[in-house]
């Protein structure tokens, strides 16, 4: 008997997302269902281009069709993504940015912008269209960490009479800092006011365009800036970074309990663990657990938020960010494949979030 489409759509329809707990067919993810014989071909379109279930949904679906229709079947899996978003559809600020992510830390030094930086680029490897704000007024490092210190964005004339600035673009990645608009030898001392203000700028005069990522990063610590954002646009959800020892992890809980105070309520998509363990060059396979062990982990799993993943503390690491080329460029290494999965999990994470949670709003704090 001849097959239709029918029968594939029913065979996919006992073909479950993993993370979102529908089948394929209910959450509208197959299209372009072909058939000639005993070819059967068909594109599951995935949430996000990095999604890590890739394989083990093709190979369920292989496995429906050759259960339910036919064992002879030639079955063809096309891959392809559309990225979801959580946002009001009437939302005007940022109206082509599908996920805007807040990266922050409850301390300084922790790695927020290196994990950051590379979280953009693995991002943009994958397929997305990404952006990043330097939210860090007084300490920007992006500009060192793309190795555009030099690069001065120009400003143009919109379509409908603004002025917008154009942002710099390195790896595929649209970037603004405050360091492409001042000196590098100059210290930025401003006024919470002020900085609010730069941010503000930074989000409504770029012309950041069609996104399927905004990253954030944050200063350390919990401030103007972080409420600036919250309600200036719809933020998706938080990403808290944090290295293992206990004056660290202690000072990121206070970030992780700033966007869960039900005034602000921003969902935290999980905690990064940055410097987990140090593996030297020469011994790949060992690990020193310099700064604790287990710190992040152990915050995640006590306050019910994802634990995304540790981050080695290597040497490369740091130059690749002196140097202007971040370490997610150095496919296969120890590192790079440690940000690979990060980034991952970061979209999953967004995947899930945008199904299962409320629409993104912007956050009203009354005085």
């Amino acid at each position: 008997m001849a097959i239709t489409q029918e029968d594939v759509l029913k065979a996919l329809s006992y073909v479950e997302e993993p993370d979102l707990g529908k089948d394929l067919v209910t959450l509208n993810m197959i299209e372009d269902v072909q058939i000639n014989g005993l070819d059967v071909s068909f594109t599951v379109i995935l949430t996000t281009p990095a999604c890590p279930l890739k394989d083990l949904i093709r190979n369920a679906c292989i496995r429906a069709i050759h259960t339910m229709v036919d064992k002879n079947a030639n079955v063809t899996v096309n891959m392809t993504s559309r990225v979801t978003t959580a946002r009001q559809d009437n939302a005007s600020i940022l109206k082509g940015v599908k996920n805007i992510i807040a990266v922050a830390s409850g301390k300084g030094g922790v790695g927020k912008s290196t994990v950051t930086a590379n979280l953009a680029v693995a991002l943009a490897q994958s397929g997305a269209k990404v952006g990043l704000v330097d939210a860090d007024i007084s300490g920007p490092s992006v500009p060192t960490m793309f190795g555009v210190e030099d690069a001065r964005p120009r400003m143009f004339r919109s379509d409908d009479g603004r002025n917008l600035i154009e942002p710099i673009e390195k790896y595929g990645i649209k970037l603004i800092s405050i360091g492409f608009l001042t000196p590098a030898e100059h210290a930025v001392v401003w006024r919470g006011p002020m900085a609010s203000s730069a941010l503000k700028q930074f989000i409504t005069e770029v012309d950041w365009g069609e996104l399927d990522y905004l990253l954030i990063d944050l200063p350390p610590g919990t401030s103007d800036i972080h409420l600036t954002l919250v309600q200036t646009v719809p933020v998706t959800g938080a990403i808290i970074v944090t290295t293992p020892q206990k004056v660290a992890i202690a000072d990121a809980l206070k970030g992780l309990q700033m966007f869960r105070q039900p005034q602000i309520n921003v969902p935290v998509l999980g905690l990064v663990e940055n410097m987990a363990y140090f593996t030297p060059a020469e011994l790949p396979e060992n690990k020193y657990y310099i700064f604790g062990q287990g710190g992040g982990r152990d915050l995640a799993e006590r306050y019910g938020v994802p634990f995304i993943g540790e981050i080695p503390l290597v040497q490369s690491i740091r130059e690749s960010g002196d140097q202007g080329a971040p370490q997610i460029l150095q496919t296969g290494t120890p590192a790079a494949l440690a940000f690979e999965q990060v980034a991952q999990e970061v979209a999953r994470q967004i995947s899930v979030r945008n199904a299962s949670m409320a629409k993104t709003k912007i956050v009203e704090i009354k005085a």
